[in-house]
């Protein structure tokens, strides 16, 4: 068996307060390398795993480990570490800081993990390359990331996730405020880019459509055990 990026063994989270689970995940096994498609409707949990998986929260029972790291036996400032240094994310809203650069948005991840700057080596032509093949022009690199479109931006934030070639890149409904066409090229970039660093891909969205040349796709309500009706 291959090397796992994500796995997670019987997993339970409930929110406090809530009267059930709203979220029983008994396995999930994603290989190192590879590219999964995470299908779920509003509600069915997507937001929560995400907080379980960047160790924002913590599962009441089970375990979730990211590239040999057992989340439940860190403390918050180790899981806190290994997201900067291992897990790069694409929000639904970018979340780019808006008066800084192009360039330096992309360079973040490698100011806040030393890890990631130097799996980087130059950190500087990583940036210009990764944004050269995610078609952002050079006479952008300077411009404030505010004045991007929305396409733009788009693809600054998937640069700032791929720099420093972290294990896994987890892709939040990154194409919601782009057309048909965009979105299909957007998701080859995003694809290509993630098999040249053997990078783990895992792309959550509500929308089928985009289930194109993923390894397989996977259906978090068939996945998820936690009956209906708790907060998501």
């Amino acid at each position: 068996m291959m090397t796992a990026a994500i796995q997670i063994e019987h997993l339970q989270f409930r929110y406090p307060g809530a009267v059930r689970d709203c979220l029983h995940i008994p396995q999930l096994y994603i290989k190192a390398g590879e590219r999964v498609f995470l299908h779920g409707p509003s509600g069915s949990g997507k937001s929560t795993l995400l907080g379980l998986l960047g160790g924002v929260l913590v599962p009441d029972s089970g375990e979730i480990t990211l590239l040999g790291h057992k989340l439940s036996q860190m403390r918050a400032t180790a899981r806190d570490r290994l997201r900067a240094d291992c897990v790069g994310f694409i929000f639904q809203q970018f979340n780019l800081i808006p008066y800084l650069s192009v360039m330096d948005n992309v360079l973040l991840p490698c100011r806040f993990s030393r890890q990631r700057n130097m799996r980087a080596q130059d950190a500087g032509q990583d940036a210009v390359r990764l944004l050269e093949h995610l078609d952002i022009a050079p006479d952008l690199h300077a411009q404030q990331a505010s004045r991007l479109s929305i396409g733009q931006q788009q693809r600054v934030a998937a640069a700032r996730a791929l720099i420093g070639r972290p294990g896994i890149i987890i892709a939040d409904e990154p194409t919601s405020a782009l057309d048909a066409d965009r979105q299909l090229a957007f998701l080859e970039l995003l694809s290509k880019e993630c098999k040249a660093a053997e990078t783990t891909l895992l792309f959550v969205s509500h929308n089928h459509r985009l289930a194109v040349d993923f390894d397989r796709m996977i259906e978090l309500p068939g996945l998820n055990r936690a009956e209906r009706g708790g907060v998501v």
